[in-house]
């Protein structure tokens, strides 16, 4: 039995993404005041009275406007209602009970799921205002009255939340997931590929560069494992990057490959390469993470039988620094070849984690430096004692040697290409550490 999960919903501007941050113990949810902010479902671990269980941080449900982002967003809002165990009704003790509040109220009785009702922006313990009494007028039970920006009255919610939960199972411990970054910059079909490999409208999609703006996770559980697929906003150039909203944006993209296992590097066919493709994917490189190169929009590119031969070069071109990633070509939009990328993604994340025994590195060593001799300066020859892998995720190996000015960056990537190839290291980057005799550190 998956972990209770439990929805936090309302109108606009009422503190739910402050709600969100403070359960979860962790800025994840970008607050502002600014309506709409949230817009795609984010989905967070909380623990409380020894249960664990998620929680969904929703767009802002505005019943009746029909702006195109603000009908997604209730319907997002929509959908996780449908999926919670729990709804938490947020309203704003400061507006007081509004027209909006009451068609949430509403919409939510009809769902038929535990509703409770909470008083956001009470930052004064003690007794409440009189105005908190009217919170009873929407028929949803006792309010709770909770401030998300100090901490007041959420243990009260919390308890009350989890009178709610289904019986525990002993099945509720989560399994090791891979965790996948969709990054680039923005307009290259992250969402598009998010929502077309979980088989449902998960974010939104939009012609509006900037539409994403939080990193949004979505797990999938398959045939070829178990992932987290993390949605990020795209990384524009800092020049171009104004809005307060979207520097923040821009930073949770970083954080998201910070935390991914495996991040996928989106391009847009109809473009190739750019400068802004080679800085995103260089983030991903540095990180250590194993990396995928997929040229999205596939379908809209004009081909004859050397399309994707010749493509590929471009793209090898243009990301020369990560020859070991490998390239797909697909369509989010037709759905052409994306059953292709979990296969890939497990494969480089297993190459990510790879531990090679010492002795079969020196193996590899003896041949490669029998095949190659290590250079020499003014009659001082390089001599290579051992090599030994010093950690994972990238795989790094560590090189003993007489005299590390005489280990050129050239045989470091030599010998770094004898162990991929014959390792299979694809899709993960290697560090090479050169360590000289009588080195302490």
């Amino acid at each position: 039995m998956s972990k209770p999960t439990v929805a936090i919903v309302g109108r606009p501007n009422v503190g739910k993404s402050q709600l969100f941050n403070r359960l979860a113990g962790q800025r994840l949810s970008i607050v502002e005041d600014t309506p709409g902010v949230t817009r795609d479902r984010l989905y967070a671990e909380c623990e409380w009275r020894g249960r664990v269980f998620s929680i969904i941080d929703t767009g802002g449900i505005e019943p009746s406007n029909d702006n195109e982002i603000l009908k997604f967003m209730r319907y997002q809002a929509e959908t996780a209602i449908h999926h919670a165990d729990v709804i938490i009704f947020i309203t704003d003790l400061r507006t007081g009970v509004t027209a909006s509040d009451a068609d949430v109220a509403a919409m939510l009785q009809r769902s038929g799921k535990p509703i409770v009702l909470a008083v956001n922006k009470c930052d004064k313990p003690g007794a409440p205002e009189p105005e908190f009494y009217e919170f009873y007028n929407l028929g949803l039970g006792e309010p709770f009255g909770i401030s998300a920006l100090h901490g007041y009255g959420t243990g009260d919610l919390l308890d009350e939340v989890y009178q709610y939960f289904p019986p525990e199972d002993e099945d509720d411990a989560d399994d090791d997931r891979i965790r996948v970054a969709l990054i680039g910059k923005p307009n290259v079909g992250k969402s598009s590929l998010l929502n077309r490999v979980l088989g449902e409208e998960r974010v939104i999609v939009s012609n509006v560069a900037g539409t994403t703006r939080d990193s949004v996770d979505a797990r999938l559980d398959n045939q070829y494992g178990k992932f987290t697929f993390i949605d990020t906003a795209g990384i524009r150039r800092k020049s171009r990057v104004e809005e307060k909203i979207e520097k923040f944006s821009v930073m949770r993209s970083l954080l998201a490959v910070e935390r991914a296992d495996v991040c996928v590097i989106m391009i847009d066919a109809t473009e190739g390469v750019t400068e802004q493709d080679t800085k995103v994917a260089g983030e991903a490189h540095n990180a250590g993470k194993a990396c995928i190169i997929v040229v999205n929009k596939w379908d809209l590119v004009d081909k004859d039988g050397g399309t994707m031969k010749e493509y590929t070069l471009r793209v090898r071109e243009g990301l020369a620094y990560m020859p070991y990633a490998p390239v797909l070509f697909l369509s989010a939009k037709t759905g052409q070849r994306v059953d292709k990328i979990y296969e890939v993604i497990r494969h480089v994340y297993e190459q990510n984690h790879k531990r090679i025994p010492t002795g079969q590195l020196n193996s590899i060593l003896a041949e490669a430096t029998a095949r190659v001799q290590p250079p020499t300066d003014k009659g001082r020859r390089l001599k290579i004692y051992y090599m030994t892998q010093a950690g994972v995720c990238p795989p790094t190996f560590v090189c003993f040697c007489n005299d590390a000015r005489l280990f050129h960056f050239s045989y470091q990537r030599y010998l770094e290409n004898q162990i991929r190839e014959v390792f299979d290291l694809s899709g993960t980057p290697v560090r090479m550490v050169v360590r000289q005799r009588g080195d302490k550190e």
